[in-house]
């Protein structure tokens, strides 16, 4: 659906990039590499986005890092989208909020770093979790979104060692 409202789809990732997880500061390089698309495709995409307020730009040595601007009108708009067009909206809604035990949810891997994938990896912590209703409701979310979601459940204790190992690791819920 997004890629019929934005038909550059180098920039589609880079709003994926840079909006689904705000705080992600990228260059040029870095993300001509990431999406396997040639540091020109990328720099007038950049250029474009950066000339619109939608990125801010920061010089550290000889690069230019790049990362969304909060503050710009559209920022929440854009953001919205993005989480509706991947769906994630939906598993908050359906999913982790009747889950019951729930202290946190975390979207880890490749939606954390703003990469579109089939696949939606969340860690979901807390306690006695109920785990057949989550059984049953993550095959509807499935449909629903057209996505394979993949989860991890952990105790509070162990929450902080395993986001260790997810720095990207994106908070879409707290109780």
């Amino acid at each position: 659906m997004l890629e019929t409202l934005i038909t550059s789809k180098t920039r589609v990732k880079l709003l994926m990039k840079f909006f689904l997880n705000y705080h992600t500061i990228s260059y040029l390089r870095d993300l001509a590499s990431e999406f396997g698309e040639s540091t020109n495709a990328i720099r007038l995409e950049l250029n474009k986005m950066e000339e619109a307020g939608l990125l801010i730009a920061t010089h550290q040595g000889n690069k230019k890092l790049f990362k969304a601007n909060e503050k710009h009108p559209l920022f929440d708009g854009i953001r919205g989208l993005l989480l509706s067009h991947t769906g994630i909206d939906h598993i908050v809604e359906k999913v982790v909020k009747n889950l019951g035990g729930l202290h946190s949810a975390y979207l880890i891997n490749s939606f954390a770093r703003g990469i579109d994938s089939q696949e939606i990896n969340i860690l979901l912590v807390g306690r006695d979790m109920d785990e057949a209703y989550l059984e049953k409701v993550v095959p509807k979310a499935e449909e629903m979104i057209g996505r394979k979601i993949a989860y991890t459940i952990a105790p509070p204790e162990n929450a902080e060692g395993l986001l260790e190992h997810h720095p990207e690791a994106l908070l879409v819920w707290k109780e």
